[in-house]
């Protein structure tokens, strides 16, 4: 069991423009979170069993932040895709809400508000499309070794990482080529032939073993809803998928709507609740790791640019999944160029988890997986 550290935030300007889409402006003005990184109590890591994996070349590119509109991430029923727009409200709604915002008794007007965890490089979580041959490379798991994939799902161990996430910024969350030594540095690949999704966190390459390291990782095959074991963890705090919980440009900047949920962090958690299968916390005011939000259907979205509009109705729609330890209410997405912060910062910080409400605890309306009652709250 392992808690992620709480994100501080400092602040950067970059000078330059985008001028892809009316949506960005000049200069961007950023808020870059160097996180802190992730601590755990679990068993001595896992060596790869077979220290050299597969080797040669990949025929196909290794693409940053792929084009991946075309596709399905998991099937239609998955939890990540599932219209809670209907969804029945917990009993307990107005209390987390009150949690998440930090009111007490002596404070009961405290809100919290929006935050984009996401922006231009270095500040987000960047992903990687690679082909189907591209060589598997051992990754040694430091801390959840026994709850990690050493592999696909029913393929040979090893990861296919490419050698730019070695040499070249922005392959590892944190931008620094290798992954450096601080931070959740997640890195994730996805497999676009055979569809599959391998992450990381605490990533980094041993230049002494000539190997990658990691804290944990997981592997998930996307067109299944397998879930991970009751009681893992995985790249996530809450044992889920990262990236089909990211908001994306391509998404974003693209013809179609959004039509996942979004990943979001609290300053603490309880337990768990269906979809999650990890615990990473037990403050028992707290809402539990799989808590969904979905935003109320009367906030009025007009004032928002078109692009964040697109945003804030798949929060509507689809809502926010609580997969990990940090700061309330921030909404994880890719570290992009495309994005510009001067227009994502004020429009998220316009709305507050007031703007919210919880669904029922658990919720699973088509019992795939593990149902509710069997998850920990």
């Amino acid at each position: 069991m392992r808690e992620r550290g709480v994100r501080r935030a400092v602040s950067l300007f970059f000078p330059f423009s985008l001028s892809v889409f009316p949506f960005l402006s000049v200069p961007l003005s950023l808020s870059l979170l160097p996180l802190a990184g992730c601590s755990g109590s679990g068993p001595e890591g896992t060596m790869p069993a077979d220290t050299d994996a597969v080797r040669g070349s990949a025929s196909g590119p290794v693409v940053l932040n792929e084009d991946f509109t075309s596709r399905r991430i998991f099937p239609e029923d998955n939890w990540w895709n599932l219209d809670v727009s209907s969804a029945p409200v917990d009993p307990r709604s107005g209390e987390l809400i009150d949690w998440i915002s930090g009111r007490t008794p002596e404070n009961p007007e405290a809100t919290r508000r929006l935050h984009p965890d996401f922006g231009p490089p270095p500040y987000g979580i960047p992903y990687v499309g690679v082909a189907g041959d591209q060589p598997l490379l051992p990754v040694f798991f430091t801390l959840d070794g026994d709850e990690s994939d050493p592999g696909a799902p029913g393929g040979p161990d090893g990861y296919p990482i490419p050698d730019e996430a070695r040499s070249e910024p922005n392959y590892i969350e944190g931008a620094v080529p290798g992954g450096g030594d601080s931070g959740d540095r997640h890195l994730i690949l996805v497999d676009r032939d055979a569809w599959i999704l391998f992450e990381t966190w605490g990533t980094s390459w041993n230049e002494g073993e000539g190997l990658w390291e990691a804290g944990s990782g997981a592997t998930f095959d996307l067109e299944t809803n397998d879930r991970r074991p009751e009681g893992w963890t995985s790249a996530d705090a809450a044992g889920l998928a990262i990236f089909p919980g990211l908001v994306r440009a391509d998404e974003v900047f693209g013809e179609g709507e959004i039509e996942h949920a979004l990943r979001f962090t609290t300053r603490a958690t309880n337990g768990f609740v269906w979809p999650a299968s990890h615990a990473a916390g037990s403050d028992p005011d707290a809402p539990p790791m799989g808590t969904r939000l979905r935003m109320k259907p009367d906030v009025d979205l007009s004032p928002f640019p078109p692009e964040v509009q697109k945003i804030f109705r798949a929060m509507k729609r689809y809502g926010l999944i609580l997969a990990d330890n940090g700061s309330d209410m921030y909404i994880t997405g890719t570290m992009d160029p495309l994005w510009d912060n001067d227009v994502l910062n004020p429009a998220f910080h316009a709305l507050h988890a007031d703007d919210f409400e919880v669904i029922e605890l658990g919720w699973n309306p088509n019992l795939t997986g593990v149902p509710a009652a069997e998850g920990r709250r």
